[in-house]
């Protein structure tokens, strides 16, 4: 599914952001969203990662200075597995959601229980 353009995807992962409750929303803390267009090459199927500090896993150190953790979804594996744009918005959305899940301190096995994996 190579037919949607860079900013197209861009903008269907800030859609997806801002499908996220209010209340989610207001909780996330010092993250930041990224788009690349590949995944490190020993993991070529990933499609999004989380590489911070889990909001659970924070105390009254944490904030001193810290950089934002930061969430990346990865377009090419993505483009690759959808057969449609259609197909490929959902995609993108279950994998901003999922990260941002990490975020929050929520693991893959809890993930796949709640459908989101």
């Amino acid at each position: 599914m190579d037919e949607l353009s860079d900013a197209a995807f861009e903008d269907a992962v800030s859609r997806a952001l801002d499908s996220i409750p209010a209340e989610l929303a207001r909780a996330m803390d010092n993250v930041v969203v990224l788009v690349e267009a590949e995944p490190p090459a020993d993991d070529p199927d990933l499609l999004g990662v989380y590489d911070g500090t889990p909001l659970t896993e924070r105390d009254g150190w944490w904030g001193a200075g810290s950089l934002p953790d930061r969430i990346t979804i990865f377009s090419g594996p993505l483009r690759r597995m959808c057969a449609d744009a259609e197909e490929l918005e959902h995609e993108i959305a279950v994998t901003v959601v999922h990260e941002i899940a990490h975020h929050f301190g929520i693991d893959d096995a809890q993930l796949h229980e709640l459908g989101w994996g």
